[in-house]
């Protein structure tokens, strides 16, 4: 690390620039190199090809705002506070708990760090959802905001004018991706070249509204129709949601990726991509920019018009299954990183922060990262073990999940539901879809996975949702 440093120059204008991008509720299974046959992800393939691609990488929650803060923080949510999108709230047969409503002022950031530690300059683009104004990136460490605020998705859609405080408005009918990477780009071009940059790149897409460019649509409703399968019924009509918000809708379960307008707005966010790693490679600088590529939880697949699916994963966004918080995870540093690798090394959201601590040569922050491991030797493709991975999501989701806790170590996952204080046990080696649940016919491995997710759950003080005393089954 000390010689990439020392190539030229000082160490402060040496140390590599980190491009981090975390899509919204993009699943495990969008990206062509991770087995899509009918979006179309050239770009993302291609940065695949050049880095490692991780199989086995998790989000930290399967709905948004917590994954964020443990981005921010090196922490797990239930350690951070916040454990449900900001702003949620849904109560069924037990109460919801409380969270907080913005990243707290008292977490040291990893962009304040890499910035007064580092001397980074310190970029944020794209969507944040981590509290009202006052908490926004530029009052958590980011020397820019562009786009990022207090909503979680474009509420007056994708074309503008797109009403954001943090974003002037472009001519009428513009892309919102494709401003949002423009204004990265023109970051990158009149960068401050003495110093290393970090840009903290967070699309909004693939997040509903599904809106896409007209001829985008058009193209992939013509590859279903060549497919033969725009005649299918893509929706599985499920079970009743037991939420008070959400009584008696039915799940829609989508069987197969065929939507025209998610397909667009996949490709339209991977050529956008593209562009901004050619802008890189013409600025001189991909040798020396760590590129992180990720998602913050699993694609919508249950409802909200379940415009894509996860499988073979089961469920998706907002469920406690692999289909909501397994994520696509690439990796490139050429020099570095080996190209054109995969690793099914388990890692999850909490570590990225003192990986990039890392990168950029700095000292750890144990006393903030407290859930993150470093896993750069897992970038390298060196074995890695990172250990047992934890979840905790007690609350109801829009999408049909139900407050639970999990755990993953080694091959096993548990699940503990607090409906009912079920559990689900899952051999992830040779059940991925989680179709078998070995909680009764494997005694021992259920309790020691238990204990270990209880004391876990003691020691980060994790809230428990107690009984609605209120509810009726009726």
């Amino acid at each position: 690390m000390q010689a990439l440093l020392n190539l030229q120059g000082s160490a402060s204008a040496m140390k590599p620039n980190i491009v981090f991008i975390l899509c919204d509720d993009l699943g495990w299974m969008d990206l062509t190199c991770y087995g899509s046959s009918f979006y179309e992800t050239p770009q993302l393939d291609r940065l695949a090809k050049k880095g490692i691609r991780f199989t086995e990488a998790y989000a930290s929650c399967p709905v948004c705002s917590p994954t964020r803060a443990s981005v921010m923080t090196g922490k797990y949510p239930a350690t951070v506070g916040i454990t449900q999108y900001i702003g949620g709230h849904n109560v069924g047969a037990l109460c919801d708990v409380p969270y907080f409503d913005r990243l707290p002022s008292s977490e040291h950031t990893l962009p304040t760090v890499l910035k007064e530690e580092g001397g980074y300059q310190t970029w944020h683009v794209g969507k944040w959802h981590l509290g009202p104004q006052g908490s926004w990136p530029q009052n958590r460490g980011f020397e820019v905001n562009i786009g990022g605020w207090t909503e979680g998705h474009p509420k007056k859609g994708y074309f503008s004018p797109y009403g954001f405080p943090t974003l002037e408005e472009g001519p009428e009918g513009e892309y919102l991706t494709d401003r949002l990477n423009q204004e990265a780009i023109d970051l990158i071009k009149n960068r401050d070249t003495d110093r290393p940059f970090f840009l903290n790149y967070w699309p909004y897409a693939v997040h509903t509204p599904i809106e896409a460019p007209a001829d985008l649509i058009a193209k992939y409703e013509a590859k279903a129709k060549a497919m033969g399968i725009d005649h299918i019924d893509p929706i599985e009509r499920g079970e009743g949601m037991s939420t008070l918000a959400h009584r008696g809708s039915p799940l829609q379960r989508r069987k197969l990726q065929s939507h025209p307008g998610y397909a667009a707005m996949m490709e339209n966010l991977d050529s956008n991509l593209g562009e901004l790693f050619d802008t890189l490679d013409a600025e001189g600088l991909s040798d020396n920019t760590l590129i992180v590529f990720t998602s913050d939880n699993g694609g919508l697949a249950t409802r909200e018009g379940s415009p894509t699916c996860n499988a073979p994963l089961a469920e998706g966004k907002g469920w406690m299954y692999e289909g909501g918080t397994r994520e696509p995870l690439i990796a490139v540093w050429p020099g570095v990183i080996p190209e054109g690798i995969e690793t099914d090394t388990v890692t999850t959201t909490p570590d990225f922060y003192p990986t990039f601590l890392e990168v950029a040569g700095l000292a750890p922050h144990p006393e903030q990262h407290v859930d993150g491991m470093n896993i750069l030797p897992a970038f390298k493709g060196e074995p890695f073990e990172r250990g047992a991975v934890f979840w905790h999501y007690p609350h109801y989701s829009n999408q049909g999940g139900c407050p639970g806790s999990s755990v993953r170590e080694g091959d096993w996952k548990l699940i503990e539901f607090f409906e009912g204080n079920r559990l689900e046990l899952y051999n992830l080696k040779t059940d991925i879809s989680e179709s078998h649940n070995l909680a009764e016919s494997e005694p021992e491995i259920c309790a020691k996975l238990h204990t270990h997710l209880k004391q876990w759950r003691e020691s980060v003080c994790a809230l428990i949702p107690q009984k609605n005393v209120n509810w009726r089954d009726a």
